[in-house]
């Protein structure tokens, strides 16, 4: 089985659904194209294995071996360098890039991350200890308890006691591979995996090994549905406002024909005055 491994951010979770109803828990992890930065081979290094990089990094904020290690391969300084062993360096060249459909849909992948830190805990927390009464006099709550026996006389080695809690580099077998996404840059895996939000983890195919048939993602095509709405809606909304418009054209030109109706005498009604005009002047003569 060829070995591979490609580095990413873990971005957080979210759940898929297949078209038989289950959900699946996945978490997003994004994987920017892996630049090689050394290839390492049997005869110079006893072992055959490749360095890959990622996550930029200022040149101000790099040390000179820093910058001299990336200029072989011709790429700026990177953040994150991890070496993965490999069977063969003959498909690999310096400064070449991997991106994230290394690997394939339905494939066994264990994902490697540092898990989130939790500071100095007590035994309760850190290794899910019983507490002691809470009254009648006891002074035993969330103490440790008996250190051991009598006769060595010494606290044993692994006795399980208050301590460092967390940021211990994790590794979870078996994970399914949901979806990978090149144009993006992100892989879908399934079930969770160790660390924050932003931290850094390595996706490498299982040690144990396998592959599962791709299950059938619904695929979400809710922009299509609303532009479709969108457009009945302003189909229908269109009709009503030029109905209105005609309307109100309609009533604008009824009304200007009656006001020239009125404001235009006939001439009867202008003989009728100029008669009460002269009658008038007669009558003051």
């Amino acid at each position: 089985m060829e070995k591979k491994g490609i580095l990413g951010l873990k971005i957080g979770m979210t759940e898929k659904f297949t078209k038989d109803g289950k959900v699946i828990p996945v978490t997003v992890v994004e994987v920017e194209p892996n630049v090689i930065t050394q290839i390492k081979t049997k005869e110079n290094d006893g072992y055959t294995a490749i360095q890959i990089a990622t996550g930029g990094k200022k040149e101000k904020n790099a040390t000179k071996a820093e910058i001299g290690h990336a200029k072989k391969a011709g790429v700026a300084p990177k953040r994150f360098l991890k070496e993965i062993r490999v069977e063969s360096t003959e498909d690999y060249t310096l400064g070449s890039t991997i991106a994230a459909d290394i690997f394939e849909v339905g494939e066994k992948v264990d994902v490697t991350g540092t898990s989130k830190g939790k500071g100095f805990q007590g035994v309760i927390k850190r290794h899910g200890q019983s507490r002691g009464p809470e009254t009648h006099g006891s002074r035993y709550h969330r103490r440790p308890g008996s250190m051991g026996t009598m006769r060595p006389m010494r606290v044993l080695k692994g006795k399980k006691l208050a301590g460092h809690m967390g940021s211990e580099t994790v590794t979870i077998q078996n994970l399914e591979i949901i979806e990978v996404c090149v144009k993006d840059n992100y892989i879908l895996v399934s079930g969770n995996v160790p660390g924050p939000k932003g931290s850094l983890v390595l996706i490498r195919n299982s040690v144990k090994g396998g592959k599962v048939d791709p299950k059938e993602i619904i695929i979400n095509e809710s922009e299509t549905v609303v532009d479709e709405i969108v457009e009945e809606t302003v189909a229908t909304e269109v009709t009503p406002v030029e109905e209105s418009v005609e309307t109100t054209a309609e009533e604008t030109t009824a009304e200007e024909t009656t006001t020239e109706n009125v404001e235009e005498p006939t001439e009867t009604e202008e003989s009728d005055t100029a008669s009460a005009l002269e009658v008038e002047e007669t009558t003051e003569a």
